[in-house]
């Protein structure tokens, strides 16, 4: 995607912000925000079971599929997608919400499919399933690495710039302050509430974020005229300046596309050709919605295999909306301020946004200034503010499972349950350190292609990896070897492509770029198709050359051998793993000799174990013999038919709009 807007909202943000909020109605609305939140982040923290490794970073497996659906879309909509989204839906029409609409197929997939298999696993992340799956250890540790580079190189970084950049812009406020406000609000609740008190918190902030946009979509169609202003409008909001002495831009550059309200466009001229849509894009969806440890451990954490599915259908329902909520009131926006959301004259460009290079990703802000009336102006900024808390949260939680579960153990295996929960509250400081380390680094690389680059990481080394774990679950003859090298293989030639683009510089509408045309005039879409491919050459290739696992090792591990009844034979039994002590009292035991003092700490804390959530005695017994992959016929086809609904509207909508 077009990452400009994070060069236009930093130098945007250094001459002043839009229009800082004044209103008192807006600032009380905001503060009483921050205040529930923050009480339901508390109410979480006393009330779940947190005394365990697997209840901190799981909840105890006892989330409803409402709060998991709710959730799961929360998780995945940062501050960026706000700016992003409506940014290319003002500069090139509706194919951006393609995009989310693509992960109703993935959530339909991963809560079929891949889910059953984690549960039969026994697993707690991510990685543990390729121990698992493959045995041995370098995998595992390589892709534990792996995916916390994402993490703190990508997804925070991004997020930080974009979240307090966008608070500076409309709030005015200082950005260290700014960052400090929300990680403040944000750390009381993880780091003592774990992850149900992430999940839980946002329940709030999904209803928050639909509301505000629901809202702003409502007075841009009212402003606008209705749905058939926009489709007779948008194709003549042209800025009135278009040359500059001498200089005249391309048509190309400031003429809305003929496509706009077109998903599939051509393959080879068009900006997100369809099959790179169609294919590209799915890779990439496969690997945050089937392998990222943020979504996969709000699967974990479900009460049955019949919740994580209505988890999953809630979610994708939630994802058919971004489309009218978000890209088409960025394209109104446009037409409501074309001087502004279409310029093209770099002189131009740099009053209205501070960047010569174009101001579409300043189409939500505006709309959110110049339209939306005191109080839910204040309600649209908590959106904004509940979207970057969302993403931040889940990837301190998710990443604090990881290192805790699966990299701690290699430094200390015979490490305490009650070592491991402080140990995971104590890396979840060290990303909230790494998250302030960041602001100065932003400040300083605004205008450069920093963060083109660390959004790019995702995109260019994903494909690999869903190479890898489609194998895994789908191809009983993949091995270890083949597994290993095909996902370092892959990333190798992905982070090539990255440093390349980097070094040269991306090309746009009005400038050139020296990168070769082999690396650099490959959409990225296909690229993703070409690494993915040759992923899983490489995996297949080495696999073949190498002896087997044999059955007795891969028994509900891969589709094929999901229901079979026989003992599986772990190939990590040799592997370091924690150490889970057995406790010598009943949960609630009170000891008499520890201080008051101390108790309410453990209790605040969550070092104190409290029993989990009592079920009926129906599901206890079945729980007992089949796991969190119980689920009852009933609710099995009330799952399998909403399933089926939500797929027919994704394909409806892409057919649609095709």
């Amino acid at each position: 995607m077009d990452l400009s807007w994070y060069h236009v909202t930093s130098n945007w943000s250094s001459r002043g912000s839009v229009s800082n909020i004044s209103s008192p109605l807006d600032r009380m609305v905001m503060i009483s925000y921050f205040l529930l939140l923050l009480g339901i982040g508390l109410w979480a923290v006393l009330t779940s079971s947190r005394g365990t490794a697997e209840d901190f970073f799981l909840a105890g497996r006892s989330i409803a599929w409402g709060p998991m659906g709710a959730s799961l879309f929360a998780s995945s909509f940062g501050s960026s997608h706000f700016m992003d989204m409506a940014g290319k839906g003002a500069s090139s029409g509706i194919a951006v919400g393609a995009f989310e609409w693509n992960a109703v197929f993935l959530l339909y997939l991963v809560g079929w499919i891949f889910v059953p298999i984690y549960i039969k696993a026994g697993v707690v992340t991510v990685p543990e399933y390729l121990r698992k799956r493959f045995g041995g250890c370098r995998i595992h540790f390589f892709f534990s690495i792996l995916t916390l580079f994402f993490y703190i190189f990508s997804r925070i970084s991004v997020e930080i710039f974009s979240g307090t950049v966008l608070m500076k812009l409309v709030l005015g406020l200082d950005v260290y302050l700014a960052i400090l406000s929300l990680l403040a609000v944000a750390s009381i609740y993880t780091i003592t509430g774990g992850f149900a008190a992430v999940v839980y918190t946002d329940v709030l902030q999904t209803s928050v974020i639909l509301l505000g946009s629901v809202l702003l979509m409502g007075f841009a169609f009212m402003e606008l005229g209705g749905y058939q202003s926009l489709l007779d409008k948008y194709f003549h909001a042209l800025p009135s300046m278009v040359s500059e002495g001498n200089w005249t831009a391309k048509p190309a550059c400031y003429i809305p596309r003929p496509d706009a309200f077109h998903i599939f466009r051509h393959p080879i001229t068009g900006d997100l050709p369809w099959p790179g849509l169609v294919l590209g894009f799915s890779i990439l969806s496969l690997c945050s919605w089937c392998t990222d440890q943020m979504t996969v451990q709000r699967y974990l954490a479900g009460k049955s295999i019949s919740h994580v599915k209505g988890g999953c259908i809630l979610c994708g329902y939630l994802k058919l909306l971004p489309m009218f909520t978000i890209v088409m009131p960025g394209m109104a926006s446009r037409i409501l301020f074309p001087d502004k959301v279409a310029c093209v004259v770099p002189s131009e460009c740099q009053q209205y946004c501070g960047t010569r290079t174009g101001c579409s990703a300043i189409a939500y802000p505006l709309l959110v200034m110049e339209l939306m009336p005191n109080g839910l102006r204040g309600l649209l900024l908590s959106a904004l503010c509940a979207s970057l808390m969302c993403s931040l949260t889940s990837v301190f939680n998710s990443a604090s499972a990881l290192f805790t579960l699966n990299i701690y153990p290699w430094i200390r295996p015979v490490a305490t349950e009650k070592e491991l929960m402080v140990t995971g509250r104590f890396f979840i400081i060290l990303l909230l350190a790494a998250s302030l380390a960041w602001v100065p680094i932003v400040e300083m690389a605004h205008g450069k292609q920093l963060f083109e680059f660390m959004h790019s990481v995702t995109s260019y080394l994903a494909p690999p990896i869903a190479a890898v774990f489609l194998l895994a679950v789908f191809c009983r003859r993949v091995t270890e070897q083949g597994a290993f090298w095909g996902l370092a293989g892959g990333v190798l030639i992905g982070f090539s492509r990255l440093v390349t683009e980097f070094a040269y510089g991306r090309q746009t509408c009005s400038g050139s770029s020296s990168c070769p045309v082999i690396v650099c005039d490959v959409h990225y879409l296909y690229f993703a198709i070409i690494l993915f491919v040759v992923s899983l050459f490489i995996s297949l290739g080495i696999s073949l050359a190498t002896a087997p696992i044999p059955d007795k090792h891969l028994h509900r591990l891969c589709w094929s051998l999901l229901d079979s009844q026989e003992e599986r034979v772990d190939l990590d039994a040799g592997t370091p793993r924690r150490t889970v002590p057995q406790p010598k009292g009943h949960p609630g035991q009170v000891r008499d000799t520890q201080s008051c003092l101390l108790k309410a700490w453990d209790m605040f804390c969550g070092l104190d174990p409290k029993p989990g959530p009592k079920l009926a005695p129906g599901e206890e017994a079945t729980r007992e013999t089949e796991g969190n992959t119980w689920e009852t016929p009933l609710w099995r086809k009330v799952t399998n038919a909403c399933g089926v609904l939500l797929l027919g509207l994704g394909v409806l909508g892409h057919m649609y709009y095709r």
